[in-house]
C-alpha cells in the first residue's frame, strides 16, 4: 500500500516536469458530453445565424367574445360601397320667390273656347305669363300680379295642347313653371283609316280640277285659289303650289299652234295657264294623259311640326297626301 502510494507521487512529479516544457499556445481540453436539448411541447424555435435560441412558445389566441362593437370584417371583404358626401347647400331662404301654384280649372279645352288659369306666388310683387307656340318660343306676354286668374281665348285652329309658363323673380332668383293644357279633337276626318293627329279644320268643300300628266298630276283647289303640281319623276321638290292667276277675260284658254301627238293631251284653262308659263312645270310633268276633271272634292290638313299636311281627294276616289315643305305627296 504504501508502495504503491509512492508511485503515484512519482507519476505526479514526472507530469508537473513534463507539461511546462510543452507549447504555451496547446491548452489542455477536457471533453464533456453535449447537453441534452430537452424539446418542449409547443411552439417552434427560430434560428438565428450563428446563435442558439431558445425558442418562445407563441401566444395561445384566446377566444373572442362578441360585443356589440363592430363585426369582423369577413375574409374576402365585403362589396366596396362609396359613400357619396354631400354637398354643401345653401340654407334656404324662406323670402325667395317661390310659385306655390299654377293649373287651370279644367282637364282639357275645346279648340276656340276660353281656358282659365289660377296661379299664386310668393316673395314677388309681379309675375308674367307667356304662351308658347308649337316650337316652344314665347309668342304671347301678360304681366300679371303674384296670384290671380287669367282667362285666355284659344283658336279654333288650335291643336294637341297649348302650353303657358309663369315666370316671377329676376335673374338668378327668377323662378318659372310651365303649364300644358290638352287639347280636345272638335273634328273627324273625312276619310279612314285616318291620321293620328287631329285635323286642322273640319271636313271642307270646294271645287277641284284634276289632270294626269306623264310624269305627275297638276291640281287647283277652289278654296286656297292654288294650283298644285305634283312630280313622280324622283327629283326634289316632290310637289309645290303656285297662286292661281289665270283670268279667262284676257287670257288664251290655249295655244293655238300646239298640237301635242296623238294620245297627249294639251292642258287648258287654269292648269294650262300653269302649265305654259312655267318652264319648270311643263319640263317636269311632260304632256297631259288625258283631259281635266272637275268635281266637288274635300280638303283637310293635319299639323305637323309647325306646318301642315294636306289631304285632298282625288277624281279617281282616293285621297293625296301631300306633306309639308314639297317633300313627299302619295296616295
Amino acid at each position: 500500500m504504501t508502495f504503491r502510494l509512492s508511485l503515484i507521487i512519482k507519476f505526479a512529479l514526472v507530469l508537473v516536469l513534463v507539461l511546462p516544457a510543452c507549447s504555451a499556445a496547446e491548452t489542455l481540453v477536457v471533453p464533456t458530453e453535449r447537453p441534452t436539448v430537452t424539446p418542449t411541447a409547443t411552439g417552434t424555435p427560430t434560428r438565428q445565424p450563428g446563435t442558439d435560441i431558445t425558442p418562445t412558445p407563441l401566444p395561445t389566441r384566446l377566444p373572442l367574445t362578441p360585443t356589440g362593437g363592430p363585426s369582423p370584417t369577413p375574409l374576402f371583404g365585403q362589396p366596396a360601397v362609396v359613400a357619396v358626401r354631400p354637398t354643401a347647400s345653401r340654407t334656404p331662404n324662406p323670402n325667395a320667390p317661390r310659385i306655390e301654384y299654377f293649373t287651370t280649372d279644367v282637364l282639357s279645352v275645346v279648340p276656340g273656347d276660353t281656358v282659365r288659369l289660377l296661379w299664386a306666388a310668393r316673395g314677388a310683387d309681379t309675375a308674367a305669363i307667356y304662351r308658347l307656340d308649337g316650337t316652344g318660343n314665347r309668342t304671347q306676354l301678360w304681366n300679371v300680379g303674384p296670384d290671380g286668374q287669367l282667362s285666355v281665348q284659344t283658336s279654333r285652329r288650335d291643336r294637341v295642347q297649348i302650353e303657358f309658363v309663369l315666370s316671377i323673380g329676376e335673374g338668378i332668383s327668377r323662378v318659372e313653371q310651365s303649364l300644358i293644357v290638352p287639347l280636345a279633337c272638335p273634328d273627324t276626318w273625312f276619310f279612314s283609316p285616318s291620321p293620328a293627329p287631329c285635323p286642322v279644320g273640319p271636313t271642307a268643300e270646294t271645287a277641284i280640277i284634276e289632270q294626269p300628266f306623264e310624269r305627275g298630276r297638276m291640281i287647283y283647289i277652289a278654296s286656297s285659289n292654288r294650283v298644285y303640281a305634283l312630280f313622280n319623276d324622283g327629283v326634289a321638290p316632290a310637289w309645290f303650289s303656285i297662286d292661281n292667276r289665270y283670268d279667262p277675260a284676257i287670257h288664251p284658254e290655249s295655244e293655238e299652234n300646239f298640237q301635242p301627238p296623238p294620245g297627249f293631251y294639251q292642258p287648258l284653262g287654269i292648269l294650262g295657264f300653269v302649265w305654259r308659263g312655267n318652264d319648270r312645270v311643263r319640263n317636269r310633268l311632260g304632256l297631259a294623259l288625258d283631259l281635266e276633271s272637275s268635281y266637288q272634292g274635300v280638303v283637310q290638313a293635319a299639323p305637323n311640326g309647325g306646318a301642315e299636311t294636306l289631304y285632298v281627294s282625288s277624281a279617281d276616289g282616293t285621297v293625296l297626301e301631300l306633306l309639308p315643305e314639297g317633300d313627299v305627296w302619295q296616295i
